[in-house]
């Protein structure tokens, strides 16, 4: 279980998985940043390289100019679709009575 909270306990970690798993596809930095919101571009790295050493995310560079880089849920980040689906879930049910 301490495991799993390390995994999502950053402030950015639950909405960049949410939202690679969301895409269902390649996504480019400026366009994740942009679909999450207010995140800093080195905030979004900083999660980002997390994720990938964790084995979440993969990161493709294309040898351009300027250089174009996408970012993609792996396989075994994709199954944490089920488990961030259900607490979405209920804080649409509870977040309310959670108190301000």
């Amino acid at each position: 279980m301490l495991q799993f909270v390390g995994l999502i306990s950053g402030k950015w970690a639950v909405p960049v998985l949410y939202r690679l798993i969301m895409q269902g596809g390649p996504i480019r930095f400026n366009e994740l940043q942009r679909a999450i919101g207010s995140i800093t571009q080195k905030e979004l790295t900083k999660q980002l390289r997390l994720l990938e050493r964790r084995g979440l995310l993969s990161r493709e560079v294309y040898p351009e100019m300027p250089p174009r880089v996408e970012y993609q849920i792996t396989p075994l980040g994709a199954t944490l679709g089920a488990p961030l689906q259900s607490l979405a879930d209920w804080m649409r049910r509870h977040g309310a009575a959670l108190g301000a």
